[in-house]
């Protein structure tokens, strides 16, 4: 079993790395686009549209959590200031990040129209205001949303989106080139989506995850494997768990222990551990 250890320039750099810097010193941008029908935000590297005719980049799928959106890791993770902090202390390496409505993406094209053209109450019947984040904008229970992120749709049809991806970007097609990564939920797809797609991704890494049995690592034993959470975390008993059946079956992943529980600070951390491990 590895330890989370990642050297002391990137773990000076984590102060600086959740948090907002000047916009003057930022080298990366951050745009919108719909992939397969998906919503995105997608991080592209320094004067990506001048290069990207020359060069391709590595890329990371990055994932939010239940009742997130394809915003949450630039809005509340700071992932366009991070990386530009990272990049300019030469911490990580340059990669294009893709950020998806997970949500979105776990739902079939023809329940998703529906819902969204819905008239705007809760299914309790109260309205409430559609702007993004509110806590009920997509008019599902819990037991709803849950049912759809946990169906395996998502996860099927993820080869599909990699492929909408390196179609639109010059992004590179190897497993080295490929990392995938998510928090809570977005955990549990990133664990899914390596096991529906095995050898496909050279690191994965869940973030106070969301992990379930049965378990299994066949076609990616060779893949650095993170895990992160909180030692407060409501999660944090699955994780224990889940560690326990990597160590009987002699699968080696790096493992780090924070204080405190679900939140963005422990996110915001745990990105910047493990952004400098990529593409080495």
């Amino acid at each position: 079993m590895k330890k989370g250890l990642i050297g002391v320039l990137a773990m000076m750099l984590l102060v600086s790395c959740g948090k907002k810097v000047d916009y003057a010193t930022t080298v990366g941008t951050i745009e919108r686009d719909t992939l397969l029908g998906v919503p995105c935000c997608v991080y592209l590297p320094c004067a990506y549209a001048e290069r990207a005719a020359k060069e391709t980049f590595p890329v990371l799928y990055l994932q939010h959590g239940m009742y997130g959106s394809e915003d949450d890791w630039s809005v509340q993770g700071f992932l366009l200031h991070g990386m530009d902090s990272l990049l300019q202390n030469r911490a990580v390496r340059e990669m294009v990040v893709v950020m998806p409505d997970n949500f979105l993406g776990s739902m079939p094209l023809k329940d998703r129209q529906a819902l969204m053209e819905a008239p705007n109450v809760t299914p309790d019947g109260e309205s409430f205001d559609t702007e993004k984040g509110s806590a009920h904008w997509r008019k599902l229970t819990w037991e709803q949303e849950r049912a759809y992120e946990m169906s395996g749709y998502w996860e099927s049809h993820f080869a599909e989106f990699m492929d909408a991806v390196e179609s639109r970007y010059s992004v590179r097609k190897d497993v080295d080139g490929r990392a995938i990564a998510g928090l809570s939920m977005g955990g549990y797809h990133t664990r899914q989506v390596s096991q529906y797609l095995p050898g496909r991704f050279g690191y994965i890494a869940l973030f106070s995850a969301l992990v379930t049995p049965p378990y299994s690592l066949e076609g990616n034993e060779k893949a650095l494997y993170w895990i992160g959470i909180g030692n407060e975390d409501f999660l944090y008993a699955q994780a224990q768990e889940y560690r326990r059946w990597l160590e009987a079956n002699h699968h080696e992943y790096t493992y780090y222990e924070s204080a405190g529980g679900h939140t963005w600070p422990n996110w915001q951390d745990y990105i910047c551990r493990f952004l400098p491990l990529l593409f080495k």
